[in-house]
């Protein structure tokens, strides 16, 4: 079940939804608009080893701060001004919002966050247009949808991107070395 404005803003009193910074007026009735915060990660393909992405490993990225331009057909990790924290009861749901989407802009492929999940949220960036898009911090990106899990979560979010602060980049290859260790086994 996704919560109204009413339920959004009865969770953030009892401390179950923690916006930081929250900006009322950014209550829909069914969601949260976010922020754009300032910096940036670009991956940088010339310094990955024969041309390829590999998941194994730590990827190489540049770091940027600011306005920036995304070149057409290009990706860009960015991440929201507010800091999350989320209750073991709630779940969320990043979505871009339609405002943005129809200037062609598409916004993350992993929106999903956790009961228990606390930080910044990452969100990937791609431009599919023909025509460079021009991301300001500031502008309203993306919209958190917010829902009751059943029961509290038994083992809330305590991964590797908890607590993460500014735009995170890929921590893959961590699950990598993770399985090495179990003897190989992928399934242990």
């Amino acid at each position: 079940m996704f919560l109204s404005d009413k339920d959004i803003k009865e969770e953030i009193e009892r401390g179950n939804i923690v916006i930081d910074p929250l900006n009322e007026r950014n209550i829909q009735p069914g969601s949260i608009d976010l922020i754009l915060g300032d910096d940036f990660l670009v991956l940088d393909y010339h310094n990955e080893k024969g041309g390829i992405i590999r998941f194994n490993e730590q990827p190489i990225y540049q770091k940027r701060k600011g306005k920036i331009i995304l070149p057409a057909k290009e990706f860009v990790l960015g991440t929201t001004l507010e800091y999350i924290t989320l209750s073991p009861n709630i779940v969320a749901s990043v979505q871009g919002r339609s405002s943005v989407g129809r200037r062609g802009l598409f916004i993350q492929n992993a929106g999903w966050v956790d009961p228990g999940f606390e930080g910044t949220l990452t969100l990937e960036l791609f431009n599919p247009n023909s025509l460079p898009i021009e991301l300001e911090p500031g502008i309203r990106i993306c919209q958190l949808y917010l829902g009751y899990t059943r029961t509290p979560a038994e083992h809330p979010y305590s991964g590797k991107y908890k607590g993460q602060r500014g735009v995170t980049g890929s921590r893959s290859h961590l699950d990598w070395l993770k399985c090495q260790k179990k003897n190989n086994s992928y399934l242990k």
